[in-house]
């Protein structure tokens, strides 16, 4: 099967196919002419290798795990491989999380300014700039 039909079957572009194998995620056989064909199976091999990528594993550690599904056993290794990428999806959570709390709590800011965080409503305002004073 041809590169343009394995992305359509799959769902994917054909660049996306190439990244694969430039990867080492999948291997396609060469015609004489060099044109890349692949095995029924690749179809549902790229389909795999997308649920990877949607559930936040990089293609390097989606390489490692693809022997264990090859062979149909996970190792121990593979699913503390997989647990480590959960905790660091999680802990990209938990800093998404807090910048969006900072960022309401300066939205909330912009709403309601204060004199604690708004200059122009201190008294007196923005003081002049002395370069004399600050020595510069």
């Amino acid at each position: 099967m041809r590169i343009g039909e394995v992305a359509d079957r799959a769902g994917v572009s054909t660049r996306a196919l190439r990244y694969y194998e430039e990867q080492g995620l999948i291997a396609p056989d060469r015609t004489g002419s060099g044109q890349r064909t692949y095995p029924e199976s690749a179809v549902e091999r790229v389909q795999l290798i997308q649920r990877f990528f949607t559930a936040g594993l990089p293609s390097r550690t989606v390489r490692q795990l693809l022997p264990c599904v090859d062979t149909g056993h996970g190792s121990p290794e593979a699913f503390a491989m997989m647990a480590a990428e959960r905790d660091r999806i999680t802990a990209a959570m938990a800093d998404l999380a807090a910048a969006r709390d900072a960022l309401d709590r300066l939205i909330d800011i912009a709403h309601h300014p204060t004199p604690e965080h708004c200059p122009a409503l201190r008294e007196p305002a923005w003081a002049p700039y002395d370069a004399a004073v600050t020595g510069a």
